[in-house]
């Protein structure tokens, strides 16, 4: 199995995710469970379908009685080293937030400004991001975003 590595530019900072479970693997997607690192009262554990090729990782956070609290979309940048069978997936800090009651947020847009205000991430990374960003909104309002769900709910 490949090691699964999220690195964060803000802070800058990158863990192995070591106790994720991958429950499917393929050339453009990664299904993982897991627990919080740390407690939280407001989710403890989670499914991630990473959408490689489209540059997303969607994820249901969970309870602790197993009912979701809500679903989250980081945008990412995956690198893959083949000789070490390893995956990087780099936060690019925007986020979409889908409660329950179907409302979605877009935040942390003010961490991407941060960064390349601070130079910390490239035009070039910034506007890849803006790009996935505008590609997963758009999912979401035209109703595609639907069958990214059903993937991740088949492989739970």
């Amino acid at each position: 199995m490949p090691t699964l590595y999220r690195k964060r530019l803000i802070p800058d900072e990158c863990v192995n995710l070591k106790d994720d479970n991958i429950i499917f693997l393929d050339s453009d997607t990664i299904v993982t469970s897991w627990n919080t690192f740390r407690p939280k009262t407001e989710f403890t554990h989670g499914t991630s379908y990473y959408v490689i090729n489209e540059g997303f990782k969607i994820s249901k956070f969970y309870k602790a009685d197993n009912s979701l609290a809500y679903i989250y979309c980081d945008i990412i940048d995956t690198s893959y080293d083949a000789v070490s069978d390893t995956y990087i997936f780099t936060d690019l800090l925007a986020d979409v937030i889908i409660e329950n009651d179907g409302r979605v947020r877009v935040v942390d847009l003010d961490e991407l400004g941060d960064a390349l205000t601070e130079n910390i991430i490239s035009c070039e990374l910034m506007s890849d991001a803006l790009h996935k960003l505008n590609k997963l909104l758009t999912a979401i309002y035209n109703g595609t975003f639907n069958e990214y769900i059903r993937i991740l709910e088949s492989h739970e």
